[in-house]
């Protein structure tokens, strides 16, 4: 009987040591369970200066773990944010390091490897369109707005800027004859780099009520200074800032563009180049802004003014 009774004791004291073990073990796990709760809030890595402007106009900012360079709107985007890169050199390994639970990438990013390597990771990797038309923008903020569950936020967002869209379409009425605009983006073994049709730079010019000068071609090319002096550009457009140095007394002085009528009449207008061809909520007043400076007897409404918001 003796021998009975201890052997209860100890397997008693056996089965207490185990359900003290698993309560321990229950206890960690649940811990871990709210530990990773936390992790898991949204942590979005923005590549492309439009979709980090829609994130903050939609309150967002919080979530955003990482931007690339091209985010420079608002300013605090880069200088808050960590920076990925340049967002067609993107390192997988860099995103991956801060850890996101999401990705929103606008089309052309890249390279290639870089974003197979993204999709591999398992992790959740949303391509956002862009297409340089007044549709493309509110298409890109309700994309927006979807894979951030932020919809009706981005309704209202794009419903504004369509609403700034036909003010600007108001406007271009107004324009009795279109000018022939040519977009020089730099120059390449001494020849300028000039956006022809499917660019973002044609798309700003029509919005503006203007005429590519440059035709006949897609994406951006060099132009010789043959076709420059036949295509005759009434105005210049560039991007000013870091990279882009173009000035007009050193553009105007080179002898394809010394005869052009732009140079007669002086007529140099270079913006900042994310406002001018980001294709985001600020479009409408990028476009307002081109417009009233190729024709400055149209006047601009205080909506489309380049500082409303």
């Amino acid at each position: 009987m003796r021998t009975t009774f201890r052997s209860l004791l100890e397997k008693f004291h056996i089965a207490t040591v185990a359900c003290c073990l698993l309560a321990a073990i229950f206890l960690f796990v649940a811990g871990s369970r709210e530990g990773r709760a936390d992790d898991a809030a949204p942590r979005i890595v923005s590549v492309g200066g439009a979709i980090t402007e829609i994130l903050y106009d939609l309150g967002l900012a919080d979530r955003i773990a990482g931007v690339d360079t091209t985010s420079r709107f608002p300013p605090e985007a880069l200088s808050d944010k960590p920076n990925v890169g340049y967002m067609r050199a993107l390192s997988a390994e860099g995103v991956l390091a801060l850890a996101p639970t999401q990705v929103l990438l606008l089309d052309g990013s890249g390279p290639p490897g870089a974003l197979q390597l993204l999709a591999e990771s398992g992790l959740p990797v949303v391509r956002i369109g862009d297409d340089p038309t007044p549709a493309g923008v509110a298409a890109k903020i309700r994309e927006i707005g979807r894979a951030t569950g932020a919809t009706a936020g981005a309704a209202a967002l794009a419903a504004s800027v369509e609403r700034r869209f036909a003010l600007l379409e108001a406007l271009r009425g107004k324009i009795d004859r279109p000018k022939k605009v040519l977009f020089v983006l730099g120059f390449q073994g001494g020849r300028p780099l000039v956006a022809g049709q499917e660019t973002a730079a044609d798309g700003i010019i029509r919005l503006a009520g203007a005429q590519n000068a440059a035709q006949g071609f897609s994406g951006y090319k060099p132009m010789t200074d043959e076709a420059i002096i036949t295509a005759a550009p009434e105005a210049i457009v560039t991007m000013g800032g870091a990279g882009h140095a173009t000035d007009a007394d050193d553009l105007f002085a080179r002898p394809a563009f010394a005869g052009t009528p732009a140079a007669a009449q002086k007529r140099f207008i270079s913006r900042d180049g994310q406002f001018l061809l980001g294709f985001g909520p600020r479009t409408p007043q990028a476009a307002a802004d081109l417009l009233h400076a190729l024709y400055p007897d149209v006047p601009v409404p205080d909506e489309l003014a380049a500082g409303a918001r």
